[in-house]
């Protein structure tokens, strides 16, 4: 963990008050040393997240180079691909992940029976209802009962306009959201997995350049993210604000 010579003063209360310069420390590290500047802040109470999709190896293999025991939160829609799940295994077992696996209190039938197909619906309150209940709520429940005070994630500030004008670390929903990769590009990406010979996602060879859930997610012609929910929705709702992810009740 001390391997890359950093040493952190701030304790996590005085990052509020010390927040622009902590963005301005943070957007001059490496990935690998923005993950060793959280974990030493923040200890157990850090943990990553990830989505097993097709750049997921870069975060995970830059983890386990710095702190591999930090908990890597994943959370099961109960709609991925089975090349997903097949991928997931392989990236746990072949990098040694201390994976945390995060599913809905609702299961998909009890869903669909209550609720419909709500990623069908016209109605765009429907796909925020569903971003809510099958990702939100369980991973901030997740993180809440484990005591997580800052959570990293592998998202990149050309993936979506929402991302773009994100800052390496801010306040989301409570706590600390912390962007290791928010400044890498596709190249960037791409290089460091062909470096580390990490495997790709399955169906990145099939043309998906992004994976999520099977229904909201297809060959792509590298659209990226772009192309989710058919292009009516780029954001899943973890990467977003509490007033962005509200919606009606079961």
């Amino acid at each position: 963990m001390r391997q890359c010579g950093l040493r952190f003063s701030r304790c996590p209360v005085q990052l509020v008050q010390d927040l622009e310069a902590t963005q301005v420390e943070l957007g001059g590290l490496h990935a690998r040393d923005q993950l060793a500047w959280a974990e030493e802040r923040f200890g157990a109470q850090f943990a990553v997240t990830t989505s097993f999709g097709t750049q997921s190896a870069v975060l995970m293999h830059l983890l386990v180079g710095v702190a591999p025991k930090v908990p890597v939160y994943w959370i099961d829609t109960g709609y991925l691909f089975p090349e997903t799940y097949r991928y997931a295994a392989e990236l746990t077992s072949s990098l040694g992940l201390n994976l945390q696996v995060v599913q809905p209190e609702l299961s998909p039938a009890r869903m669909e029976a209550l609720m419909g197909r709500l990623w069908e619906s016209e109605n765009p309150d429907d796909l925020v209802t569903y971003h809510r209940l099958r990702k939100v709520e369980p991973l901030d429940r997740a993180l809440d009962d484990a005591g997580v005070s800052c959570w990293a994630s592998g998202v990149r500030s050309r993936q979506t306009d929402n991302r773009a004008a994100m800052q390496p670390l801010e306040r989301l929903r409570g706590r600390w959201s912390l962007r290791p990769l928010l400044g890498w590009t596709r190249r960037d990406v791409f290089y460091y997995m062909e470096e580390h010979k990490l495997p790709q996602h399955p169906l990145f060879e099939q043309g998906y350049s992004t994976v999520g859930d099977w229904h909201s997610s297809a060959p792509d012609d590298g659209q990226g993210r772009a192309s989710r929910f058919g292009g009516r929705h780029q954001e899943c709702g973890l990467h977003l604000p509490e007033t962005l992810v509200e919606g009606a009740g079961i």
